[in-house]
């Protein structure tokens, strides 16, 4: 494989970075710390495990609504702006959460986080887009999305701890706490990044809207997409389940296995990142996912383990899902041309929660248990669908990949320094 220069970043590139990874890392603690708190949150409120259900999706649900709302005319405004926003909001709905003293008022309340907060993502990539070039998006994709190793680190035991001694509304008041600091951070220190409005773009949000739709290019990221979450989301809500009855594994065990599990993904993704730079992105995302799809595999097949069996697969699929994340993140972003970013990520981010979604109501519809404490049956029928979903990608990918080429050599060079961000170094 054919190696490339790794460009340095300058210093307002790397404060960039900084504040994209750490405000990527709020929000996602946030919808990680529900699951550990599901049993105090049931024990408290007095409601059904399924209530608890319509509590987790209803997060989900108004972030992929929020994604299309956005859409239209997520291109009409300095995103630094949109990015106080969305913040904001995301900042009031947390708080909201830990002041909730019902299940109406909670589930009230993940609605207006997942409102806000679903955006904030598509958001940063957008950022991204614009100001780093495609040479540099891979270790910038590898930084800023080590908020999902760094929640499932920091959020589910240090989560715990705060919920067991304060009560569960504390995580998110102190979620909330450090989301104020960073958006004054935002506010002080991030430029407006507005490159994007002096381009051509449709003047009425709807059309904007419609016009990225109808682009054929945009339909397969799109499609992409879609097919990658249903992949990667569709094991995920009965992986406890399966870890405690099935494999054995202890409640106490548990957060030590998510933790491992995060630290490998916080010592993965600056490695993948660097690696999908100097590398053909769309091979590292191949082999990856094949990696992953063995994994899944013999996991899903599995009976009473030791725990540090258990430890070790999970970091290998781990590695897989970390592996192909940020190759695949890289390749999508550089598909919609600058004017029409912000749609297709509010779209993107949309179509995420909502595949999402479909994913886990494929998954409950496979799986089958007898009581709260039998062994869960047909999840090795999950890790074969995730397979099949897997090979789907892995052709998808190749014509996102091939899409991103003929674009790249179409560009003039000095259009593609500009369009990719070149001007960071005279900003800094």
């Amino acid at each position: 494989m054919q190696t490339k220069i790794s460009l340095p970043f300058t210093g307002y590139e790397k404060f960039v970075i900084f504040i994209l990874a750490i405000s990527q890392f709020t929000v996602i603690l946030d919808f990680m710390v529900m699951s550990p708190l599901g049993d105090l949150l049931i024990k408290s409120m007095d409601m059904h495990a399924s209530s608890f259900g319509i509590v987790v999706s209803a997060y989900a649900f108004s972030a992929g609504v929020s994604g299309l709302l956005t859409a239209g005319f997520a291109d009409k405004y300095d995103r630094k702006k949109l990015l106080l926003f969305f913040y904001t909001g995301f900042i009031i709905g947390t708080i909201c959460c830990g002041i909730a003293h019902t299940f109406y008022t909670l589930v009230a309340a993940r609605i207006i986080t997942g409102l806000f907060g679903g955006v904030i993502g598509s958001i940063s990539m957008a950022i991204i887009t614009d100001l780093f070039a495609l040479e540099k998006r891979g270790r910038v994709m590898g930084f800023v999305q080590m908020g999902f190793g760094a929640s499932q680190v920091l959020g589910i035991p240090i989560g715990l701890y705060i919920a067991n001694k304060m009560g569960w509304e504390a995580p998110f008041l102190f979620i909330a706490g450090l989301a104020v600091l960073i958006a004054i951070v935002i506010v002080l220190r991030l430029k407006p990044v507005d490159a994007h409005l002096g381009m051509e773009v449709q003047k009425k949000a709807i059309s904007h809207l419609v016009q990225t739709l109808k682009k054929k290019p945009y339909r397969i990221g799109f499609l992409t997409t879609a097919v990658l979450s249903v992949g990667g989301f569709m094991m995920m809500p009965y992986g406890t389940v399966f870890a405690v009855n099935n494999l054995g594994i202890s409640n106490e065990q548990l957060p030590f296995l998510f933790m491992a599990s995060g630290v490998s993904s916080l010592l993965i993704m600056p490695f993948i990142g660097k690696m999908s730079d100097r590398v053909n992105k769309y091979k590292l995302f191949a082999i990856a996912t094949i990696w992953l799809m063995i994994v899944c595999v013999i996991y899903t097949n599995l009976s009473t383990t030791p725990f540090m069996w258990v430890l070790v697969i999970n970091i290998c699929m781990m590695m897989g899902i970390m592996s192909r994340m940020v190759p695949s993140s890289a390749l999508i972003s550089a598909v919609p041309d600058m004017q029409d970013r912000g749609a297709f990520m509010s779209i993107n981010a949309s179509l995420q929660q909502i595949a999402g979604g479909i994913a886990a109501t494929i998954a409950g519809l496979i799986v089958f248990q007898q009581n709260k404490f039998s062994p869960l049956e047909h999840y090795d029928i999950v890790g074969y669908t995730v397979v099949a979903v897997s090979l789907v990608s892995i052709l998808l990918m190749y014509s996102v990949d091939k899409l991103v080429k003929t674009k790249m050599r179409n560009i003039p060079s000095s259009v593609l320094d500009e369009a990719t961000g070149s001007s960071t170094q005279e900003q800094a």
